[in-house]
């Protein structure tokens, strides 16, 4: 039975593949390229492209290489249109969360702060912070607001902070913008954020960024736990990074091109 419902129609999952190929390939693909590529007989490549351009799902040039069609666009308007991160975070936190006593947080990016969108607080961490659906705090110091400017180049972040960086919330936080560039290239190494102690003292936060259909961050997730509570980093830091690449799935990332253009940033 399970074998049953795992089985792919071999048609569509190799019209698939060319349209991923054709999709993250700079130059333009003829059908030999799409051959070898994927190892699929020109012959069946040739009619799964035809297909496809009857479709309107490719385009083949006049130099007979081909692009991606618009019909594409329709749905990618109707998946957005479909697609809300803050349901689709509500639905996974409890599933994805493996960790008592840890607050889990949504935020989105405005200016140079951090608009917390949902929040489960735990009781042990609501003593110490509470965060909440509307709350607004630096993004220079939280772990979100962090995953979200790495994601910038290093004149952006400068332009943002043209007049220097808000007033420390404790004596942890970043006190220059040049110390929170270094910490910014730290998190693209990484592919994860760390607010330790900056927002409140005795709460450390990880971060990650969630992507959208484009690969740009639009929102960022954040598990926060008592400092002296943290007893497994590796374990706290692979589940905040695994829910932020659940949503980034679910909202259409290309999660391998996002990895190799975060090296590149900065």
């Amino acid at each position: 039975m399970d074998q049953e419902q795992t089985k792919l129609v071999p048609a569509v999952e190799r019209a698939t593949r060319i349209l991923d190929l054709v999709a993250r390939t700079r130059s333009y693909p003829n059908l030999s390229d799409l051959a070898r590529e994927l190892g699929i007989a020109k012959s069946s490549v040739h009619m799964l492209c035809r297909t496809l351009v009857e479709l309107g799902l490719l385009i083949r040039r006049p130099d007979q290489t081909y692009q991606l069609g618009p019909h594409l666009m329709r749905w990618s308007n109707a998946f957005m249109e479909q697609s809300d991160v803050a349901t689709e975070f509500a639905s996974i936190w409890d599933r994805e969360t493996e960790l008592p006593g840890a607050t889990i947080t949504l935020t989105v990016l405005e200016g140079n702060e951090v608009v917390y969108i949902a929040a489960r607080n735990s009781d042990i961490s609501h003593s110490l912070v509470d965060f909440r659906a509307g709350m607004r705090l630096p993004a220079a110091f939280t772990a979100t607001g962090k995953a979200f400017l790495s994601h910038m180049s290093d004149f952006e972040v400068k332009r943002i902070y043209a007049d220097g960086l808000p007033p420390p919330r404790t004596s942890s936080s970043v006190q220059t913008v040049e110390q929170l560039l270094a910490e910014l290239r730290e998190t693209r190494e990484r592919g994860y954020s760390v607010d330790n102690q900056q927002v409140a003292e005795g709460i450390i936060c990880f971060g990650a960024s969630v992507l959208d259909s484009r690969n740009f961050p639009i929102a960022g997730v954040a598990v926060s736990l008592r400092a002296d509570e943290l007893i497994d980093r590796e374990r706290t830091i692979a589940n905040v990074r695994r829910i932020a690449t659940r949503l980034s799935a679910r909202m259409g990332a290309d999660l391998e091109r996002a990895a190799s253009r975060r090296t590149r940033v900065g």
